[in-house]
């Protein structure tokens, strides 16, 4: 990975931190890796455990951050969470996938998007 992609991919992790945790939710963990692969934010909302995954894109010459999640990352997403659950809390709990999208400006890494899917569906 580039070390202009790892900024980039820094700053979005950043923007979609401080976005949950504006809406009151508790991060409790960043970039967990399992065997699996990796979580880039877990959170609780009130009960509701969050895995998030965040996607980050400095322009939409190639396509729009959201459109770069694959059905093979949302299975591996999906594993890395129950391995997290049963690592965490011995069980599976209420939980659910989110999907955050941030544009950034290219130059000074501000955002100039951010958007926030709940819920989102997994592909099984």
């Amino acid at each position: 990975m580039t070390r202009r992609r790892q900024m980039v991919g820094k700053a979005g992790e950043e923007a979609a931190r401080s976005y949950l945790q504006r809406r009151g939710y508790r991060v409790v963990e960043a970039n967990y890796r399992s065997r699996f692969g990796e979580i880039d934010l877990i959170a609780f909302q009130g009960s509701t455990l969050v895995f998030v995954e965040v996607r980050c894109r400095t322009g939409s010459s190639f396509g729009l951050p959201e459109e770069s999640v694959t059905p093979e990352k949302m299975r591996r997403l999906q594993k890395a969470a129950l391995s997290y659950m049963q690592l965490r809390f011995g069980r599976e709990v209420a939980c659910r996938f989110d999907l955050i999208a941030v544009l950034l400006d290219g130059e000074s890494m501000a955002v100039q998007d951010l958007r926030h899917y709940r819920g989102i569906e997994l592909v099984g």
